[in-house]
């Protein structure tokens, strides 16, 4: 068993142990491997031992790798989903490679990657990034201005608004990180409230995971703890 395996093993069991504690369904919580910064050779393997969906920050890296991702494993049916901070000018790439974007905060992006999906493609699945800890170093709408923006964005074709994501500030402990997932969940609940159909709460990383899935995540975002440490050189 190779070690990007046992990995994913060891992660499955962390958060069927987390989703029983919060007495949920195993079935309720995806796996999101975070392959940014690794070559094709790992998400192959990892594809090879049952993992599906994966994680991409950096544009271009993303759309070679799922090139020759594609041509390793072709029958392979794989879900990319954008992660990273979107820059209008590279919306339209987004648009043509990817089944999910994470971090929509703006209704211009939004737009753009309506307009930009090409015909022919399943809707592209739209999360709303939320600065839910109102950090001035990280991206996401503000919680006030969500609810306007989520009605924008569900009103536009070629997308689907399936939920919220958050990265919350960084707490070692397990009650205040809950509290920051709780918050996300609340805004999530009062947009579906207001009739958004939504179905998708994506928080919670290698670090959090646990206090995460306990607050209702439905996909968790994990790289290190499947992959191994980053080398941003």
């Amino acid at each position: 068993m190779s070690t990007i395996e046992q990995n994913l093993q060891a992660v499955h069991h962390s958060i069927v142990a987390a989703v029983r504690e919060a007495r949920r369904a195993p079935e309720g919580v995806a796996l999101l491997a975070v392959s940014k910064t690794f070559g094709a050779d790992a998400v192959v393997e990892a594809v090879r031992a049952g993992q599906c969906a994966f994680g991409e920050n950096y544009l271009q890296e993303a759309i070679d790798k799922i090139a020759a991702v594609a041509a390793a494993v072709p029958r392979a049916k794989l879900e990319w989903h954008f992660i990273g901070p979107i820059q209008s000018n590279k919306t339209r790439p987004i648009a043509e490679h990817f089944d999910w974007v994470h971090t929509v905060e703006r209704e211009k992006i939004a737009q753009r990657l309506s307009q930009q999906r090409p015909t022919g493609l399943a809707p592209l699945n739209i999360c709303l990034q939320v600065n839910i800890s109102g950090e001035a170093s990280k991206s996401g709408v503000a919680p006030g201005q969500l609810r306007a923006l989520a009605q924008q964005v569900a009103a536009l074709p070629n997308l689907r608004l399936r939920g919220l994501m958050a990265i919350p500030e960084p707490a070692a402990e397990f009650e205040r990180q809950r509290a920051a997932f709780r918050q996300l969940r609340l805004l999530y609940e009062q947009l579906r409230g207001d009739g958004l159909a939504l179905d998708t709460l994506s928080m919670g990383m290698s670090a959090d995971m646990r206090a995460a899935v306990v607050e209702g995540a439905t996909i968790v975002r994990v790289g290190s703890a499947i992959f191994g440490s980053r080398d941003y050189s």
